[in-house]
């Protein structure tokens, strides 16, 4: 509902060649308590101020000079093409009435004016136009919030799948490739119930923050629940080309957070396919993605791994070590560099351990969502 001070707060611009009309029509709104009020009495001046103020309310002559009010409209449809045009025409011509009204006009006031009669259409107008403002925000909203997760503000996996698709028939039309990488969080479990799941959301929210600061303008970066999030990348040449941002993602997302003062660090397994060499739809690349991160999770975690048994990744350089692929898999390991003097979020593991996984980890790998 409409309150009276939402009205008498809306804003409102008179125009009329007459200095006369502009100041009555003025003087009778303030009156009845409007306060943002504007006017003009160069008509080519509308279209300008209302690109720049976005008027609730425009009241319109239609006969001036030079420049009439249905030119006026012309430009302010052009300018509102999917909006509800905020015009209340004025004439004293009864021919202009309806052809105000067919010209996109919501209403018309006639001269000479009826005090009360204008004041009753304006208010009517402004109640109509308000409530039309409202419901396009509430959709607006309501659309974001269906399409987006409301934590991070990424897009969630319906929007993701959307943009997938698309990205798939840019490439197939390109003859390129698109990369999807499936990201879990390691240990993020331990996070929520050492310090709370407050803690836990600001590290989703900086993890979202540094995903999106890696990659390029024309990739995708999504959360699609928990700690996992996705990555499409888009323009590949060669699908080789996936091992430097795979790396690259391992690296950022490994180095230490700091939540609350305190000095958090996890790491991060990655799945990734490529499009067109593992699938050709949406749903089997995302899906092989996501076995890929299982298998980058069996391997000892901290590391990506691909899909295709077609790709052999480079080295990768980490904490002065390089770590080459094994037979028949595509995988790359980052080793973690934590400062003696920095909290862990997960239970680490050391190369002659590899093989057994310590209660925690079990219980996590179990879990899946760490």
């Amino acid at each position: 509902m409409l309150s009276n001070e939402d009205l008498f707060q809306a804003k409102i611009l008179v125009v009329d060649d007459s200095h006369d009309n502009v100041d009555l029509l003025l003087a009778m709104l303030e009156q009845e308590g409007y306060v943002n009020l504007y006017s003009t009495t160069l008509p080519e001046t509308v279209v300008g101020l209302h690109m720049q103020h976005r008027y609730d309310l425009i009241l319109l002559d239609m006969q001036m000079p030079e420049m009439d009010g249905f030119d006026v409209m012309a430009g302010l449809r052009d300018l509102e093409r999917d909006a509800w045009l905020p015009v209340l025409a004025i004439t004293a011509q009864p021919a202009y009435k309806h052809r105000a009204l067919e010209a996109g006009a919501k209403d018309f006031i006639s001269k000479p004016f009826d005090f009360v009669e204008v004041l009753q259409r304006i208010r009517n107008m402004l109640e109509v136009r308000l409530l039309y403002k409202q419901a396009t925000e509430t959709s607006a909203l309501l659309q974001r919030l269906a399409l987006h997760d409301p934590l991070t503000e990424l897009p969630n996996r319906r929007l993701l799948e959307d943009r997938l698709g698309k990205s798939i028939e840019r490439a197939r039309r390109s003859q390129s490739h698109v990369g999807v990488m499936y990201i879990d969080l390691d240990g993020f479990k331990e996070v929520n119930d050492t310090w709370g799941h407050d803690y836990g959301d600001l590290l989703l929210q900086q993890v979202a923050q540094r995903l999106v600061k890696a990659a390029r303008r024309e990739d995708t970066v999504a959360r699609i629940g928990g700690d996992e999030f996705v990555m499409v990348l888009e323009e590949i040449t060669d699908p080789h080309d996936v091992h430097i941002p795979a790396t690259k993602l391992v690296t950022t997302i490994s180095a230490p957070y700091l939540i609350k003062h305190t000095p958090i660090v996890i790491t991060t397994s990655i799945g990734i396919s490529v499009f067109p060499g593992d699938a050709a739809e949406v749903g089997m690349l995302l899906s092989l993605a996501d076995k890929a991160l299982y298998d980058a999770k069996r391997s000892g975690k901290n590391r990506y791994q691909i899909a295709s048994q077609s790709l052999t990744s480079g080295k990768v350089a980490a904490a002065g070590t390089a770590t080459g692929t094994a037979a028949g898999t595509a995988t790359g390991i980052a080793a973690n560099s934590v400062a003696n003097d920095t909290k862990s979020a997960f239970t680490t593991t050391s190369s002659a351990d590899q093989g057994r996984e310590s209660p925690v980890s079990l219980e996590t790998n179990l879990r899946r969502g760490s």
